[in-house]
C-alpha cells in the first residue's frame, strides 16, 4: 500500500497544476524531500503525509490509499444552538458545510431575532412549514421549496405554525453560492 503513495502524490499534485517549489513553501517539506517521496526513494511518515493531507484537503486513508474497514455507518453528533438541532452532513473544515437542522416544535411561537454573519445560505424544507425573514421580507416556505440568500442580510429562521420543520442547509463563505446559473449550451 505504501509503495503506491508516491504516485497517488504526484498525480495529486499535477492534478491541481502545482509545481515542487510551490508545494514545497506551503508545507515546509523541501523540493528534494517531496521529489522522492513522489517517485518511491523516500519512504512516507506521517510527519511527510500530514502536511501535504492539510495542503491537498484530503482526508489521511484517502491520501494513502488505506481500505475500508469497520462499519459503514456514518455515526453523526448532533449539535444544539439557538433553540435548534443541527446534523452535520460535511467532514471537511472550511468551504461550503452542508448540515441537517431540526427546528423543535413550540407551543408559542418564538419572537424573531433577526441576525447577520459572513457567507451564503442555501436551505430546502423537508418537513414543515418554514418562516424565513430575510431583510425586510417575511416568507413561508412548505416541504420541496427551497431558498438561497447572502448572511450579510438580517434573517432568521423558525417555525411558521409551532410544528417541526426539518432543513437542508448549506452555509458557505462570503462569495460562494450553492447554485450555478448557466445559459444554454451552444
Amino acid at each position: 500500500m505504501l509503495g503506491l503513495v508516491g504516485p497517488r502524490l504526484r498525480a495529486l499534485r499535477r492534478g491541481r497544476g502545482i509545481t515542487l517549489a510551490e508545494l514545497a513553501a506551503v508545507t515546509g517539506v523541501s523540493e528534494s524531500t517531496l521529489s522522492r517521496l513522489e517517485s518511491g526513494q523516500r519512504r512516507a511518515t506521517l510527519e511527510l503525509l500530514l502536511p501535504l493531507a492539510r495542503t491537498y484537503d484530503v482526508p489521511l486513508d484517502d491520501l494513502v490509499g488505506a481500505p475500508r474497514t469497520g462499519d459503514p455507518r456514518i455515526h453523526l453528533k448532533p449539535i444544539r444552538r439557538f433553540g435548534m438541532v443541527f446534523v452535520p452532513l460535511s467532514r471537511r473544515p472550511g468551504g461550503t458545510q452542508a448540515f441537517k437542522m431540526i427546528i423543535p416544535a413550540r407551543p408559542e411561537p418564538l419572537e424573531p431575532t433577526p441576525q447577520t454573519h459572513e457567507g451564503s445560505e442555501w436551505l430546502y424544507v423537508l418537513n414543515g412549514r418554514l418562516r424565513l425573514l430575510v431583510g425586510d421580507r417575511d416568507l413561508t416556505l412548505s416541504p420541496g421549496e427551497a431558498a438561497e440568500f447572502d448572511t450579510s442580510q438580517p434573517h432568521w429562521l423558525g417555525s411558521a405554525d409551532g410544528g417541526v420543520v426539518e432543513l437542508l442547509v448549506l452555509f458557505g463563505p462570503h462569495g460562494t453560492r450553492a447554485h450555478l446559473h448557466t445559459g444554454p449550451r451552444r
